[in-house]
């Protein structure tokens, strides 16, 4: 099973990885458990500007590969990221935000590691990693393996309509919680994401 599989790792529950997708607020089935090498002793640098900024280059990078524009940074989107993830941690249920169909709703992306385990580069990446599975059918038939939620992150990341992205990390005692936020959302049912 490939990195791609997985929508969320934490290196320290049962020694291996743990996750959930991004589909407009399906539940994610739980994936198989992934032992990683660490790449560092402690704990991975953190704070808002270097969050922005390893979100907005790898976003950028990954729409560049599918001719898409970059994304803008909206500290709407990053409030109401931070607004998730703290309800997040506040519950520790990892799972999508119940939002209504229509205006307003926001795509969304989720990551949930062991604190400081990884950098904001590798929790983005996971998501990028998705496009060894992507093709470009409607949505949600664009995974080939058949399951949508198996690129879900990926295809929200690229989607062509989207324009902005904010995200928030929150911290358990445990567990980091990533939250990116995104508008226009993608993922739309019918619709190709390029």
């Amino acid at each position: 099973m490939t990195l791609g599989r997985f929508l969320g790792y934490n290196r320290r529950m049962m020694g291996g990885l743990l996750a959930a997708m991004m589909l407009g607020g399906c539940d994610a089935p739980v994936p198989k458990t992934v032992v990683e090498p660490r790449t560092i002793s402690g704990s991975y640098p953190r704070g808002e500007a270097l969050l922005k900024q390893a979100m907005l280059a790898r976003h950028a990078a990954a729409r560049a590969e599918v001719g898409e524009a970059p994304l803008l940074w909206d500290d709407a989107l990053a409030a109401s990221a931070a607004v998730y993830a703290t309800t997040l941690v506040s519950t520790g249920v990892f799972r999508h935000a119940d939002q209504a169909q229509g205006e307003g709703r926001e795509g969304e992306a989720l990551f949930r590691g062991t604190r400081g385990d990884y950098s904001y580069r590798e929790m983005v990446d996971l998501w990028i990693a998705e496009k060894a599975d992507f093709i470009n059918g409607e949505t949600p038939f664009f995974s080939k393996t058949g399951r949508g939620e198996d690129v879900g992150h990926y295809t929200q990341i690229i989607w062509h309509s989207t324009t902005h992205v904010g995200c928030a990390l929150k911290s358990s005692p445990t567990d980091d919680y990533l939250v990116c936020r995104y508008s226009p959302p993608g993922n739309v049912v019918g619709e190709r994401a390029l």
